[in-house]
Protein backbone atom coordinates (compact mmCIF):
# COMPACT_ATOMS: atom_id res chain seq x y z
CA UNK A 1 0.00 0.00 0.00
CA UNK A 2 1.54 3.62 -0.62
CA UNK A 3 1.42 6.55 0.67
CA UNK A 4 -1.76 7.88 -0.31
CA UNK A 5 -4.12 4.63 0.15
CA UNK A 6 -2.80 4.61 4.08
CA UNK A 7 -3.69 7.86 4.45
CA UNK A 8 -6.94 7.34 2.72
CA UNK A 9 -7.95 4.12 4.41
CA UNK A 10 -6.60 5.77 8.17
CA UNK A 11 -9.02 8.73 8.04
CA UNK A 12 -11.97 7.19 6.56
CA UNK A 13 -11.16 4.41 9.82
CA UNK A 14 -11.02 7.02 11.52
CA UNK A 15 -13.94 9.71 11.09
CA UNK A 16 -16.07 8.22 8.22
CA UNK A 17 -15.96 11.17 6.51
CA UNK A 18 -18.87 12.07 3.79
CA UNK A 19 -16.31 13.89 1.64
CA UNK A 20 -12.46 12.73 1.54
CA UNK A 21 -9.77 13.73 -1.17
CA UNK A 22 -5.91 12.82 -0.33
CA UNK A 23 -3.50 14.14 -3.66
CA UNK A 24 -0.59 13.17 -3.83
CA UNK A 25 1.00 16.90 -4.92
CA UNK A 26 5.13 15.88 -4.67
CA UNK A 27 6.00 16.62 -8.29
CA UNK A 28 5.11 19.74 -7.75
CA UNK A 29 7.61 20.27 -5.30
CA UNK A 30 11.03 19.17 -7.66
CA UNK A 31 13.85 20.24 -6.49
CA UNK A 32 12.64 21.78 -3.21
CA UNK A 33 13.40 20.56 0.50
CA UNK A 34 11.77 17.26 0.88
CA UNK A 35 11.15 16.53 -2.65
CA UNK A 36 12.09 11.85 -2.89
CA UNK A 37 11.89 10.70 -6.38
CA UNK A 38 8.83 8.84 -6.80
CA UNK A 39 6.67 10.87 -5.32
CA UNK A 40 4.69 10.35 -1.91
CA UNK A 41 6.10 12.92 0.27
CA UNK A 42 3.57 15.99 -0.26
CA UNK A 43 -0.23 15.99 0.14
CA UNK A 44 -2.98 18.35 0.48
CA UNK A 45 -5.97 16.28 1.86
CA UNK A 46 -9.32 17.73 1.95
CA UNK A 47 -12.06 16.06 4.22
CA UNK A 48 -15.57 16.83 5.42
CA UNK A 49 -17.22 14.66 8.11
CA UNK A 50 -19.44 14.90 11.14
CA UNK A 51 -16.63 13.74 13.27
CA UNK A 52 -15.52 17.44 13.29
CA UNK A 53 -18.69 19.40 14.10
CA UNK A 54 -17.92 21.86 17.12
CA UNK A 55 -14.41 21.50 16.97
CA UNK A 56 -11.68 24.04 16.52
CA UNK A 57 -9.45 24.26 14.06
CA UNK A 58 -6.57 23.20 15.57
CA UNK A 59 -9.08 20.18 17.50
CA UNK A 60 -9.53 19.10 14.24
CA UNK A 61 -5.98 19.15 12.66
CA UNK A 62 -4.89 17.68 15.78
CA UNK A 63 -7.73 14.62 15.31
CA UNK A 64 -5.91 13.82 11.92
CA UNK A 65 -2.76 13.82 13.11
CA UNK A 66 -3.35 11.35 15.75
CA UNK A 67 -5.37 9.27 13.13
CA UNK A 68 -2.41 9.62 10.84
CA UNK A 69 -0.19 8.22 13.49
CA UNK A 70 3.41 7.37 12.16
CA UNK A 71 2.74 8.41 9.12
CA UNK A 72 3.20 12.18 9.32
CA UNK A 73 6.97 11.63 10.51
CA UNK A 74 7.33 9.65 7.08
CA UNK A 75 6.47 12.79 4.47
CA UNK A 76 7.52 15.75 4.24
CA UNK A 77 4.30 18.63 3.91
CA UNK A 78 0.39 17.99 4.93
CA UNK A 79 -1.92 20.41 3.67
CA UNK A 80 -5.35 20.17 4.92
CA UNK A 81 -8.79 21.93 4.35
CA UNK A 82 -11.01 19.90 7.45
CA UNK A 83 -14.45 20.77 7.71
CA UNK A 84 -17.70 19.47 9.30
Amino acid sequence: MNVTEEIRARLQAAFDPRELEVVDDSERHRGHAGYQEGGQSHFNVRIRAAAFAGQSRVARHRAVHAALGDIVARIHALALDIGD
